[in-house]
This record gives structure tokens, sequence and C-alpha cells, in this order.
């Protein structure tokens, strides 16, 4: 289409005069310009503008199709914007883009920080827990706040854990007559209007960020029990190889720690539980580390469980693996899918065993013991062991 119907236009606190030439054309043209409040009022477009509804609905840009039609969007539409949305449901040739400064380079010019090097979340519509991975001495953090009250709500949510000392500065209106910057510390930040505010920016200090290594401390899980112990877990995650955009299949997934671990990295996670009290620490233990987008809970057992499920990548069964449930993972394992299984009892112990003579991979057996008090004294105290069968389809 050599004339796309469509223009998404990045639009700054500077108004008219911030656009390019190509975008103020577009503008002129459109007959329906859809947009914020403050987009519309800012392009000054009149009885053309249609403000968007909430939650945001594309349908409402698709029922112009084939008409001059305007999106506007703050800064880059295509970062934490509505560009990608309508992108997916359009042809390519539909529309045409012209993008300004995102708030994050605002932000990042007028704090002189290095733009690469800074971690830039959405917080105005995600839980303030999406932090928790990012957080680590000296980390840089962007993120987009609904206003000034989810900003005091985010530096109290800091100081409740650990992180009061962060520098922390509130940016709004960046780029127009009204711009503001001001800097404080998490614990002593007390405002909380309720005026639009764009951004805020922290430099994170004083508390603890969890390690990059597999086989985080267990009581950073909620669990009864019946938990992949650390140890142990750092050994499945290495065999499981986890990496961004993968999938994983968590069999008997107990508290969900492998699930937790591998979304970490980036994949996302199906944990499978039979239990509700389970299935609810799992859950909970997803939203405490901002991991609940990544991990899909079904209460339910293998191998009824999993007919309805996509391939995964990996599979982990922490236990109960029988010859029923093998056949069912392994006909749906696509080449160069990995499977970890692990072994406590004798019975699962020997079907690992003669799994491994058929399919190869790597079997080991692993006793652990810790160091404990015995009268006035110390000795070991041997947990039980555990095999592992590690093999790529």
């Amino acid at each position: 289409m050599a004339d796309p119907w469509l223009t998404i236009i990045g639009i700054g606190e500077d108004g008219l005069a911030g656009l390019s030439e190509a975008s103020r054309k577009a503008l002129a043209k459109a007959e329906t310009v859809f947009g914020g409040e403050r987009h519309l009022a800012l392009a000054q477009v009149g009885s053309r503008g249609r403000p968007w509804p909430v939650p945001f609905d594309a349908d409402m840009v698709l029922s112009c199709r084939g008409r001059p039609t305007v999106v506007l969007a703050s800064g880059d539409p295509f970062w934490h914007g509505a560009g990608a949305s309508l992108a997916d449901k359009l042809q390519a040739g539909e529309w045409i883009a012209h993008s300004a400064p995102s708030t994050f380079s605002l932000v990042a010019a007028r704090l002189g920080w290095r733009l690469e090097s800074v971690i830039c979340l959405g917080l105005h519509a995600a839980p303030f827990e999406r932090l928790v991975q990012h957080l680590a001495h000296g980390a840089r953090i962007i993120c987009l706040v609904r206003n000034g009250k989810a900003a005091g709500d985010l530096a109290n949510w800091l100081t409740e854990r650990g992180w009061g000392p962060s520098a922390f500065w509130t940016l709004a209106a960046l780029g127009g007559p009204n711009e503001s910057v001001r800097e404080y510390r998490a614990d002593s930040f007390t405002r909380a209007s309720s005026g639009n505010l764009v951004a805020v920016a922290l430099e994170a200090k004083g508390g603890q960020g969890l390690s990059r290594g597999s086989g985080l401390p267990d009581d950073l899980f909620a669990h009864d029990g019946q938990i992949t112990k650390r140890p142990m877990r750092a050994l499945a995650l290495s065999a499981l190889a986890p990496c961004p955009g993968r999938t994983l299949w968590d069999i008997g997934a107990g508290s969900g720690s492998i699930s937790i671990e591998w979304a970490l990295c980036g994949g996302t996670a199906v944990a499978i539980e039979a239990r509700d009290d389970r299935t609810a620490n799992i859950r909970s233990n997803a939203a405490a580390f901002g991991l609940e987008h990544r991990i899909t809970v079904i209460a339910g057992e293998a191998p009824d469980a999993l007919t309805a499920l996509d391939a995964p990548d990996a599979v982990f069964v922490g236990g109960g693996l029988d010859g029923a449930m093998f056949d069912a993972i392994w006909s749906r394992l696509a080449p160069g899918a990995r499977l970890v299984a692990h072994a406590v009892t004798l019975e699962t112990e020997a079907l690992l065993g003669e799994l491994h003579q058929r399919h190869c991979g790597e079997l080991m057996r692993v006793e652990i013991a810790h160091a404990a008090p015995l009268g006035r004294y110390r000795s070991w105290e041997a947990a039980r062991p555990v095999v592992q069968w590690s093999v790529v389809r």
C-alpha cells in the first residue's frame, strides 16, 4: 500500500512544535485522531479527536480502516506504547510511524545516565514486584507509573523491602514548559498527590538483591516441605539449561521453585500440581517474584493435564515418574528438547536406570550431607540420595 491509512505519531510535551513535518501533514489530513486526553490537547485536533477507552481497545482504530487516521502516543509508541498492539493487527503497508524521544530517553538525558545500562520498566499497569529480579546495589532503573500516588506507593514498597536509602527521582512533563525533576530518598518521599506523573527513576541502595546463580535459598519460597532443595535445584536447572523465550513443563511442581528460577532466566513455565494448597503456594511465589505473567499454574495430574498444552522446550519431573507418564511426555517432545527427572524411591530409581539404558543421556546419584549438632559436637546429617536422569530428545 503506497499510502498507508494509519499514521502512529509519538508526541511530546512540546506538542505540535516538536513534531516533524511528516507528522504535522498526517495530522492535518486525518479524519479521526485517537489518543489520550493530554495527547489530543497537545495536538490541538479539536472535534476530530477521539479519546482512548480504558482499557485500550485497538478495534476502535480498525473501524476506521481505509480512511486517513492518526494515533497519538507518548514519545516512542513502540516502547510501552500502543504501537505494537496496533501493528500486530495490521498488514505492513497499512501503517507508518513517526516516533519521538521516549520517556526513558528523556529521563536518561536529564539524569546523565547511559540508557543502554539502565533497566526500563512499565509499571503503570503491572505490580511493583516486577522490580524484584532487577533490584541490586547500584542498579539504575526507570519506571513508568500511573500518577503521583503510585510514586508514593512505590517509595513505600521499596522502603519496606530494605531499599529505603535508594536515590529516588520523580520526573513530570519532560520536554515541555511545565517540566519537573525532583530528587529524594525513597524512605523520605512523602508526596502522594493524584497528579499525573510520567516517570520515576531510582538508583538502588541498601537492600539485598537476588543472586543470579541457580539455587536460591529455600526460605525465599512459600512451601510445605515439598520443594526441590537448593543444591538439587541448582543441579536440575543446570541440566535443564534455561534460556530466554523457552517453555518449561514443571510436573509435580510443589512450591514452584523450579518454575520460578526458570522464569527468572527469561523463559515461561507451566507448573502442574495436583494439590490445591500447593497451587496456592506456587501462585504466591510467582507473585512475590513478579513472575505471574510468565508462570501458568495448572491444578491437575500428569499425564492427563498435559494433553491441552503446547509442546515444551524442557520438562522437569521432581518425583513420581512412571512408565505411562514418561511415554506421554516423550511423545510430545521435539528434537532438542530436554527432560530432567529426579527419583528418591527405589522403584523410580529403577525406572530411570532402564530409561537411561534405552535413551542414553546422563544418570547420576547425588548424596548430600549437612553439618548438624550431635550433643556437644557436630556430625554429618545425610539427606536422602537423589538420582537424576537428564536427556536431550
